[in-house]
């Protein structure tokens, strides 16, 4: 039974107002006029100036992204890390990253290429599409009068040929210089630059001055000849390793002539050297700061640094302090670095906890692809990503990551166009023997340009948005 008062409120509005209507009459509409009534809602994109990634998962937007572009109002530092397992398209996003920079004529890009496949590295098959030969640092072939780099290139300026020695005997011997083994190496370096003029000088004159040292490098600190000796005897077998080890061949004679650092992509190929092996920071730590004093100047080009296999620099701490210092430097000239790594895990509770923080602190972007979940967890707590997020980071298919840009998280979905296909395609030796058709240099403009227009119309379609810069 009705509540009597209920009934006379009704009475009373039913004399003022008329009949009451307790059921709504339904609305015929068009999905065109439905569409103003319910608007859309999405979280704002990063603009429309770059390069195209793909799209994003929940609005389906086109999703753009240049660190150039951003830095300096949406990003503090135009520096980039990857991480996910393997299998998930780390690959693929950073080679068609790379491809599409290059269409920029204001780029140019470095790859340290860590992984191989059919005896060469990953990256070969891009490398030969552009017609770039790869720097191949290979031991063996070093022998043969293959490629080396020289640690004591006049390029290199002394104080950084000094600290790159220092990086490598303390990376090869798992703990930093003490005092008095700093100082051999110091006169013995300093001897070395100052009577060697009428060529490079190289390891083997280190070697040969810790071995035998000047008596004015005793005289100087008021010890006896034999001490100096002594000082550096460790040091001296630490740098016998490059002249006459394992890795004999790349770093022990002058830079090999004829390098081209003009050019728009540039691979070190080192995928002939043990990825677990001591030799990989070592190279890590040479080819960093060989490039820092070659490669890096003031000519307003915009350059990509991309490293594969970076926990080797981030687990180091003599090798992450050299590149800190690179990155850093690298921000007020254009360089944008790129790690690519596969577990947070394997750096941040390594040896060199405080200096991958201060790494993973200046990369402002950040994307993740799928991840277990304890990982994820742990990703999460290390890079503050919101609670969703590291909820949906197990749960990511192939191609699809979280992508946090300062603060600004999305999922996107990366699209590869078919021209790019046949390039980014990693898996062949587990799949078929290989692709062997190569795209000409006009045809894979033109194809990868129809993808990426039709990218472009359907963004605006969506979104609104004004156009992308596309080169």
């Amino acid at each position: 039974m009705r509540d009597p008062m209920s009934a006379l409120t009704d009475a009373f509005t039913s004399f003022l107002f008329g009949k009451v209507e307790t059921t709504r009459l339904p609305v015929r509409t068009s999905t065109g006029q439905a569409q103003a009534v319910y608007l859309p809602t999405a979280a704002p994109g990063l603009g429309d100036s770059g390069v195209i990634i793909g799209r994003e998962v929940y609005s389906g937007k086109g999703y753009i992204y240049d660190p150039f572009q951003l830095y300096g109002q949406q990003l503090p530092a135009p520096h980039w890390l990857v991480l996910g397992e393997s299998g998930n398209g780390k690959s693929a996003l950073e080679k068609t990253y790379v491809l599409r920079q290059l269409r920029f004529r204001d780029r140019q890009v470095v790859v340290l290429d860590a992984q191989g496949e059919d005896g060469v590295g990953e990256w070969n098959l891009i490398a030969q599409q552009l017609g770039i030969t790869p720097i191949r640092l290979d031991p063996i072939a070093a022998n043969d009068d293959g490629i080396r780099l020289n640690p004591l290139d006049p390029a290199i300026t002394a104080t950084g040929q000094l600290a790159l020695l220092r990086t490598i005997i303390e990376v090869a011997m798992g703990h930093g210089l003490d005092e008095r083994s700093g100082f051999a190496l110091k006169v013995a370096h300093a001897y070395v630059v100052e009577t060697i003029t009428d060529r490079q000088p190289v390891l083997m004159d280190i070697v040969e001055q810790l071995r035998h040292p000047e008596p004015e490098s005793a005289l100087s600190m008021n010890v006896a000849i034999d001490d100096v000796r002594a000082w550096g005897l460790d040091v001296a077998l630490v740098i016998d390793r490059l002249v006459d080890g394992d890795l004999r061949g790349m770093f022990d004679g002058p830079t090999t002539v004829g390098i081209d650092l003009d050019a728009p992509l540039i691979v070190f190929d080192l995928s002939h050297i043990d990825r677990n092996s001591i030799a990989m920071p070592i190279l890590m730590a040479i080819v960093g700061v060989w490039l820092e004093h070659t490669w890096i100047r003031p000519d307003r080009k915009k350059r990509i640094f991309l490293v594969e296999e970076a926990w080797h620099i981030i687990n180091s701490p003599f090798v992450a302090q050299l590149f800190q210092r690179l990155l850093k430097f690298g921000r007020r000239l254009g360089l944008s670095f790129v790690a690519v790594v596969h577990h947070l895990s394997d750096v941040v509770d390594g040896a060199a906890a405080r200096e991958a923080a201060a790494i993973l602190k200046m990369a402002s972007t950040r994307t993740i692809y799928a991840q277990k979940a304890d990982e994820a967890r742990a990703t999460g707590r290390v890079l503050g990503l919101p609670r969703w997020a590291v909820e949906i980071i197990p749960t990511l298919t192939p191609g699809i990551a979280v992508w946090d840009v300062n603060g600004n998280v999305q999922v996107v979905k990366h699209l590869i166009t078919e021209a790019e296909r046949p390039l980014v395609f990693t898996d062949r030796a587990m799949t078929e023997s290989s692709v062997q058709h190569r795209l000409p240099d006009d045809l894979l403009a033109a194809e990868l340009e129809t993808e990426e227009r039709a990218l472009l119309m359907e963004r605006h379609r969506n979104s609104g948005g004004s156009a992308t810069t596309v080169a």
